[in-house]
């Protein structure tokens, strides 16, 4: 499936959507959620939580090439 429709499908609340691209950015989430070289848990869900509001409010039309 591409990236596009996961996203999509996110927006509609699809739980499994939300999870798939949570679990595409978890690596980069975690590398930046430590403090002096020592994971923050908090800071993760922050992060997590932050991903969700975003997906919510991502407008594609400015990133939509135009076909």
């Amino acid at each position: 499936m591409k990236f596009e429709e996961t996203l999509q499908r996110a927006k509609e609340y699809d739980k499994k959507a939300m999870l798939q691209i949570v679990e595409m950015y978890r690596p980069l989430m975690i590398k930046y959620s430590k403090v002096h070289e020592v994971f923050d848990e908090d800071l993760y869900q922050e992060h997590v939580y932050t991903m969700l509001k975003c997906i919510r409010t991502f407008s594609e039309d400015k990133y939509t090439k135009d076909k």
